[in-house]
């Protein structure tokens, strides 16, 4: 029997997450499947970094316990392409499968196993442009004799913040873990011309 983590989301307190659990816990049912919990984010927008319920979706699925996150539809769950490529790459080290009801994802099956090889290899790929860009920007200011906010003898990892922000962590969030101001990641960012088109629609 497999468990599921049932996650939903409304942007607004005067939405109703019923029409999206309805169509989920009838997909469940289909598949013979027990739903393991349900994790509802009410009057939430999808560009919020911080969302209760995923972060506690997030957190089981590090602690296994369910096999399968379901989701109605992908700008329900994630608020950024980066986002989403970050969670599905979380879930595939995690042995967890996902499925997003309305695209048709599902990685239980052959097919849809596929998902997570591209995404592995689109994740990748994104950090490693992202990375070379900053230290792009990195050799610029330095070539400029620009200081970027960190004390004399302390070096930006350009490796690292690109892969946080790949990951979709906010500059703050990134300064924060690698121990220097937001300034400096916002200026690194704005040097190396970081991508900011997103692809999945968040409300």
């Amino acid at each position: 029997m497999k468990h599921i983590a049932v996650y939903a989301r409304v942007s607004t307190t005067d939405q109703s997450p019923e029409m999206q659990l309805a169509e989920l816990r009838d997909y469940v049912a289909r598949r013979g499947w027990a739903v393991y919990a349900e994790y509802v984010d009410k009057g939430i927008s999808g560009t919020k970094i911080s969302r209760p319920e995923l972060d506690r979706l997030m957190a089981d699925a590090r602690r296994r316990r369910f096999d399968i996150a379901l989701c109605w539809r992908f700008d329900r769950f994630a608020r950024s392409t980066a986002h989403l490529l970050a969670a599905l790459e979380e879930f595939r080290n995690l042995g967890i499968d996902f499925v997003s009801l309305h695209e048709s994802v599902d990685t239980t099956t052959p097919l849809g196993k596929m998902v997570f090889t591209v995404v592995a290899a689109v994740a990748e790929l994104e950090r490693s442009i992202i990375a070379e860009r900053v230290k792009a920007g990195v050799a610029r200011a330095r070539a400029k004799g620009k200081r970027l906010g960190r004390p004399v003898g302390s070096k930006v990892d350009a490796a690292k913040v690109g892969r946080l922000l790949a990951e979709g962590q906010s500059y703050r969030q990134t300064a924060k873990a690698l121990g220097c101001s937001a300034g400096t990641i916002h200026r690194l960012a704005k040097q190396s011309h970081e991508p900011s088109s997103v692809l999945v629609a968040a409300s």
